[in-house]
Formats: C-alpha cells, structure tokens, sequence
C-alpha cells in the first residue's frame, strides 16, 4: 500500500464531512488534503483512543517528532511519508502541524474551559490550524483569505462541539465555556444526564448564534479573487451550517442523540456549493 492509499482509506473509513470537500479538487489538491486529514485523524485518535494519558503524551510527542522527520524529509509514518511528498509544493508550515498537536493535547490537560477565549483557543489549535493549511492546498492569492480559514475553522468547531454536547459530556469533556453554563443555570449533571430544559435550549440558542457570526464572519472575509480556489472550504461551510440548523430546527436535542446529514445530502450540498462558487 502507498503511503497516499493509507491516507484515502484513513479519509474514507472516517466517514466525516470533510472528506466532501475532496470530491472536486485535482489529483495533486486532493492528495495533499487527504494527507492532511489523515495526519489529524491519527493525533485525534491517538487522543481518543488511549485511555492512559501519559502513553497519549507520549505517542503525540512522537507525532511531534514525525512533522519534524517530515520537514527534514525523513518522515517514517504512511501519513508522513504522504505529507513529505507535497509539503514543497503547498508551503506547509511546520508551525501548523505542531499547533494541530498542541490542540490534541488540551484534551489530556483540561475537560473543561472557562470562557470563551479559551475555547476559542482551543479551536484555533484543532481547527483554524487545519483551516490554514487547507487554504494553502486550495490556493490563494489575498492574504485575507487566512483571516477568512481562520474564522471557518473556529464556526466548525463550534458546530462540532453543540451537535456532539452530550456525547462529549457522558466522556467527561464539557467544551461549552463554564461561565455561560453557569449564567444560564445548566450544570455538567445537566448535560450528562441529558436533562432538556428552557434553561439549556437558551443556552444552546446562545452557541448556535455564536457560530453563525463565525460563518458569517468568514464568508464576509472571503476575498472574491480567491473564491473559486476556496471552493472545498465552502463545502464544508454549506455542509456544517446546515447540520447546524438542522439542529436549531430540532430544538437542540444533542443530549441523547447525534444529529447528522445523509450521505445523499451532503453529495447534493457538495455539488450544488461548488457550482454556485
């Protein structure tokens, strides 16, 4: 197997949205950014799928090492092995995958955040980082199209944690930030023990809110010039954007259930962004 094989079958076994956004790109975009979501499908799942936190510290510090095998180009790994190969052409800054990492990393360190500016945080670590890169995959020509990832990464990862709140909750994770728990009266018991209230729809009404200003945010930051290149981002936001009001039309039932889209749907969505873009 090639290292580029293992990353489509990591790509494919994964079943996510992001994969969708592949779909169109050339062969040479849609191998770099299937190595890109391998190598974060394999610290993520190093994360989560460890339940001895200091033999997780210790398999993403030799992640660590691997980007820096990678830029070296002596890479060991298949996913390595994939990003070595295209890391030139794309301008991949090393400084990316180590935030990606470091993202991975909260998860070991902290179940809970705060306030906000640590979540978004966080986010900008799991997800803006990836979003960054991306972006130099796709192509662009306006810097301001960094500003535009930056911002749709922190609106999917918003969206992320309102459709996954209660799975992540019953894991021992709660992402929403502590003090607007508290100001709105919904407590961690709450959320693991699936307990709907007005209280808690308020709440979710709040982060959903939140992450549609990301998705405007962003879409407003996308420079015309680069719109066409940045087509698989636009995906991704049509794709997100309308789970996320799919579970706004629900009633945020999140606590006890995992809203997601159809396989259909998502091929639909896929197409008809990318024609629109």
């Amino acid at each position: 197997m090639t290292p580029h094989q293992y990353c489509q079958d990591k790509a494919a076994a994964s079943g996510s949205s992001f994969y969708y956004s592949f779909l169109f790109l050339d062969s040479a975009r849609r191998q770099a950014i299937t190595a890109l979501y391998a190598f974060c499908r394999e610290v993520d799942d190093t994360v989560d799928e460890c339940h001895d936190p200091a033999l997780a510290h210790a398999k993403l510090d030799w992640w660590r090492q691997e980007v820096d095998r990678i830029f070296e180009g002596a890479a060991t790994h298949p996913v390595g092995l994939a990003l070595q190969e295209v890391r030139s052409r794309f301008g991949f800054v090393r400084e990316r995958f180590v935030e990606i990492i470091d993202g991975m990393a909260m998860d070991l360190q902290n179940s809970r955040y705060p306030d906000f500016p640590a979540l978004q945080n966080y986010c900008y670590h799991v997800a803006s980082a990836v979003g960054l890169l991306a972006a130099g995959i796709f192509g662009h020509n306006d810097a301001r199209t960094l500003d535009y990832a930056h911002d749709l990464g922190i609106a999917l990862q918003l969206t992320n944690i309102i459709r996954d709140v209660g799975e992540d909750a019953r894991r021992g994770r709660i992402y929403l930030p502590a003090d607007e728990l508290q100001s709105f009266g919904v407590s961690a018991v709450d959320l693991r023990t699936a307990r709907y209230s007005g209280d808690f729809r308020a709440l979710m009404d709040f982060q959903a809110r939140r992450a549609e200003s990301f998705y405007e945010q962003a879409l407003a930051r996308l420079p015309a010039v680069d719109r066409k290149k940045q087509r698989p981002g636009l995906v991704m936001a049509a794709i997100y954007r309308t789970l996320l009001r799919e579970i706004v039309r629900d009633g945020f039932l999140v606590l006890d259930r995992r809203t997601s889209l159809t396989s259909l749907r998502k091929i639909w969505l896929a197409g008809l962004t990318w024609l629109r873009s």
